[in-house]
């Protein structure tokens, strides 16, 4: 039970810290100097154009409608980080608004703003929560459209956001600008998260396969493979689940076998590089 307790402690800790440092980013350096990052954070700053309405207080009002399509979709136990990540970095957006810019050259915020971003949603991510808006969008459009990546997207609908900012502003520079923000943002969580390509590769021994592998494919919308086996003392023929997931999934994914079965058995190792949906092209270059 202290166990239990001090987890969730240390999950929230951490979710609150990212939100924290993710608010900065937006608040002292992009939002004050009209630089959108995409997402529904750009979203909240491009409307609050036509409606005074704080971006933090926005952000969370265009998140909620979105949280309880997720609720229903996913259950509130996958989504309750997330919740609170997102009300935490709404509530902080506005809190610190008033004491930006921390600077007005557009490079310096551009750089500085999509690093924060970065380590801000690595420490969020890793608890296996996200800041809500574009990520909760992607994850139910997966569930539809499978043969489309993750990244294609995001990829979409941040760069939509990034040209409605240049239509909305007319400023083209801010634009470019952005651009430059979600590419320093996305490099950072690349090098930092999944690191040279590095996933984890995970085995799992368990009488409720069936229950696991479900969790996974509709919780994590992460692949999963059944290998046939048998057990050498009980000479019982076995299902063993074999999958491959990004580092910041992998404390999710232990929390769903745990749940499902404690006295099932995994095997966790590294995986140098993944060829495939959602990792590297088949026909990428080999290091």
């Amino acid at each position: 039970m202290k166990n239990e307790s001090f987890n969730i402690f240390k999950q929230l800790a951490f979710c609150t810290v990212g939100s924290v440092i993710y608010a900065a980013a937006v608040s002292l350096f992009l939002d004050p100097n009209g630089i959108v990052p995409g997402g529904f954070t750009g979203l909240a700053m491009i409307l609050g154009e036509f409606v005074p309405i704080p971006t933090g207080t926005f952000t969370l009002i265009l998140n909620i409608p979105l949280l309880v399509i997720g609720i229903f979709v996913f259950g509130l136990r996958f989504l309750g980080t997330t919740i609170y990540s997102v009300a935490a970095s709404s509530i902080m957006m506005d809190v610190l608004m008033p004491f930006g810019p921390l600077t007005d050259n557009l490079m310096l915020a551009s750089l500085a703003g999509g690093a924060l971003m970065a380590i801000g949603l690595e420490l969020v991510l890793l608890q296996g929560a996200t800041t809500g808006g574009t990520d909760i969008v992607v994850k139910l459009l997966r569930r539809k459209f499978r043969a489309v990546s993750a990244g294609r997207f995001f990829l979409i609908s941040d760069g939509a956001i990034v040209l409605l900012s240049m239509l909305v502003f007319k400023n083209i520079d801010a634009g470019l600008y952005a651009a430059v923000t979600i590419i320093v943002s996305s490099s950072i969580m690349d090098m930092i998260i999944y690191g040279r390509d590095q996933a984890k590769l995970v085995i799992i021994v368990s009488d409720k396969n069936e229950e696991i592998a479900d969790r996974i494919l509709k919780d994590l919308d992460v692949g999963a493979t059944f290998l046939q086996g048998s057990g050498a003392y009980s000479g019982s023929d076995k299902k063993i689940i074999m999958c491959v997931v990004k580092k910041w999934t992998l404390p999710q994914l232990m929390k769903i076998v745990k749940a499902v079965d404690e006295k099932s058995f995994s095997i966790i190792s590294t995986a140098n590089e993944v060829f495939g949906e959602g990792y590297k092209p088949h026909d990428g270059e080999q290091i």
